[in-house]
């Protein structure tokens, strides 16, 4: 008598295993001081800047996202697990920015920051936020378009998520328009005097573990 198999069960056992893939035999990580109108990728069918034209590195890749409009710290490495580790919102990296905005913000809108404003996309966590003195940064290119009858203050402001714009999108909710962005730190690694365009590799004892 001939054994019939059903057509679910050929079809798991036809599916081929996946194999984690092997560490690099020399892992990396780099930190990067992205400039303003860069992309975070490293091609573009429309021409536009991408770290290519900054980087004359192989095989390392960014481990999470900056927007275009956005400055500062990038980290990239070889090691798929190393990136998965950096970037996955599970990890709840802390992320430290810098953030230039259009106002003068009351006690009001800092305590709607730090309890977490609701977005399109639901409301966000609670969020570190300071008031900061203007820091000494690099001039922008293009600099900031400013209003001559609108003062402009710094905040600083640590968050654990990573949505898309997201902190565009706070100080947005609370009326506060963010007119320059930049980032200083993930988790335990800083921006530490690099210039636009810069790079460093850092070293492998500090990148065995992305928790603070």
């Amino acid at each position: 008598m001939t054994m019939r198999h059903s057509g679910h069960a050929a079809r798991s056992t036809g599916r081929p295993r996946r194999v984690a893939k092997r560490p690099p035999a020399t892992p990396r990580l780099i930190a990067l001081n992205k400039p303003y109108n860069v992309l975070t990728q490293f091609t573009d069918a429309q021409g536009r800047q991408t770290l290519k034209d900054l980087l004359p590195l192989r095989d390392v890749y960014p481990a999470g996202r900056l927007d275009r409009d956005s400055e500062g710290l990038l980290l990239l490495t070889n090691d798929g697990r190393l990136q998965a580790r950096i970037a996955d919102p599970r990890h709840k990296l802390q992320k430290t920015y810098w953030v230039q905005v259009e106002g003068e913000p009351t006690a009001e809108q800092l305590d709607q920051l730090r309890s977490g404003p609701v977005l399109n996309d639901g409301p966000t966590r609670p969020a570190e936020v300071e008031l900061i003195a203007e820091p000494d940064l690099w001039p922008r290119d293009p600099p900031v378009r400013f209003r001559k009858t609108v003062p402009t203050r710094w905040l600083s402001i640590s968050i654990r998520e990573g949505r898309n714009r997201q902190v565009r999108r706070m100080t947005a909710a609370v009326g506060l328009p963010t007119l320059r962005l930049v980032r200083v730190s993930i988790g335990q690694w800083q921006l530490d005097g690099l210039q636009p365009g810069e790079w460093r590799d850092i070293p492998l004892q500090a990148a065995t573990d992305p928790r603070q």
